[in-house]
């Protein structure tokens, strides 16, 4: 079935095309990039399938890198810009549930683009021959359904990601599940155990950093969160009856997914931001429910869920300091010493995100107090921006004096000079004014004395 659409290839990628084609072999653009061109997005990547052997391909090339031979792959390279170029091909018997035990070369279009995951995924596109579309992509992209290519069972046993990867694509582009698709992931999501974190870990970020982040219920709903997020699963199950709540704490956790912007290390640390909440539930004699010190269980929940799916150190660091801090000076009125506090121990480099973690907090509660919440929010805000604008102190790394100036002054380098500059800190914090190096010094040498 070809369809009467226009895609504009780059001219890099239309010259390996056509070089392809006058060398008697059929080349397309195919996958992601012609899903992308029909929504009128700019594609990331364009890769070319053909119906030339990888050697064929190399020959016709000055420059190319043998991505994977093995399956057909071939990176051709245009000046500094690749282009993935691979030959059609059938995949043999998945035995790992991820990969092929044996690729084999195919001269048919068809073939090829049946083996692939989803329908909007498997259209094929070149200025002669149109869009090739054999499985009703267009038409599911128009509908706004996510569908596997064939039987979607035999999908999903081919490659389990293929579960994540339809409920990812479901999040990016707001569209639903076809029935057969979702019954098939629910019937199959024990699968994911044999992915590896790394891969489950791309696409969960991808979802999470999706315009729909909330679609992680349909990961709940249908067994999925289960294999790889069980802390998640608690959540959804755990009620929070409190004036301050109107939803589970894993309905929270989705609602303040989606009223904080789409990055990274802020929708994670809203993914954790309450995840230790059921480890730490208790009820008063009112029926009313507490997580007393949840912020600190959510933290170290977060940092071991973050390992097991192989994040990198940098991104845990970052986000365990939101979810450590993201309760903190709740319910305490806004004054510059106290922001002062708040920026020594948070840190500055941390500290503006929690003003957006809090803001998606605050949006995913009740409306009981939420306008009282906000102004304090927007008051601490405020004194955070004076504070930054005046440059006062509120790290060691500011203070007017160092441990040079009293090792110069006398000192002996120590546990005592290191706690005098604490010190030394903690009344600058308290009072800017006092961040001279003279009263600093005259302040040092009364300590010792």
């Amino acid at each position: 079935m070809r369809q009467k659409v226009r895609i504009e290839v780059p001219q890099k990628g239309q010259y390996i095309i056509d070089t392809i084609r006058e060398a008697g072999f059929e080349a397309y653009v195919v996958g992601g990039c012609v899903r992308d061109c029909i929504l009128g997005r700019e594609p990331e990547d364009w890769d070319i399938t053909t119906s030339a052997k990888p050697q064929q391909v190399k020959a016709l090339f000055p420059r190319t890198i043998d991505t994977g031979l093995q399956h057909g792959t071939v990176t051709v390279m245009l000046d500094k810009k690749g282009f993935e170029v691979t030959t059609y091909r059938l995949d043999g018997e998945y035995e790992d549930g991820r990969h092929p035990k044996a690729v084999t070369f195919t001269s048919c279009l068809g073939e090829d683009l049946k083996r692939r995951d989803l329908t909007i995924n498997a259209m094929a596109y070149n200025d002669r021959e149109g869009l090739v579309d054999l499985f009703g992509g267009l038409e599911d992209l128009e509908a706004g359904v996510i569908r596997c290519v064939g039987e979607p069972e035999e999908r999903f046993q081919e490659d389990a990601l293929r579960i994540l990867r339809a409920i990812r694509f479901s999040a990016q582009l707001g569209y639903s599940i076809e029935a057969r698709t979702l019954a098939a992931i629910r019937k199959l999501s024990p699968s994911l155990k044999r992915i590896s974190e790394e891969r489950i870990q791309a696409e969960l970020v991808k979802l999470l950093v999706s315009p729909h982040p909330e679609y992680l219920r349909t990961a709940y709903d249908n067994g999925v969160t289960r294999v790889f997020l069980p802390e998640f699963d608690k959540c959804m199950e755990t009620e929070q009856n409190h004036p301050h709540h109107c939803y589970s704490v894993g309905e929270h956790i989705l609602h303040s997914l989606s009223a904080i912007e789409a990055d990274r290390v802020l929708r994670l640390a809203m993914l954790f931001h309450d995840m230790g909440k059921p480890a730490v539930l208790t009820v008063d004699e009112f029926g009313i429910t507490h997580f007393h010190g949840h912020a600190a269980v959510s933290a170290d929940m977060a940092k071991t869920i973050l390992q097991r799916l192989k994040f990198d150190n940098d991104t845990i660091h970052r986000v365990c300091r939101l979810v450590l801090y993201h309760d903190y000076g709740n319910g305490i009125p806004a004054d510059k010493r106290a922001v002062r506090r708040a920026l020594n121990r948070i840190g500055t480099d941390a500290f503006p995100g929690l003003f957006a973690v809090k803001y998606a907090d605050i949006m995913a509660q009740s409306g009981y107090m939420r306008q009282e919440k906000l102004e304090n929010l927007d008051s601490w805000r405020r004194l955070y921006q004076e504070i930054v604008e005046k440059q006062e102190c509120v790290s060691l790394k500011s203070l007017a004096v160092d441990g040079s100036d009293l090792i110069a002054a006398g000192w002996k380098p120590g546990k005592l000079l290191g706690e005098t500059l604490q010190k030394l800190l903690e009344l600058v914090i308290e009072s800017p004014e006092r961040n001279r190096k003279e009263w600093l010094m005259a302040e040092a040498e009364r300590m010792k004395r």
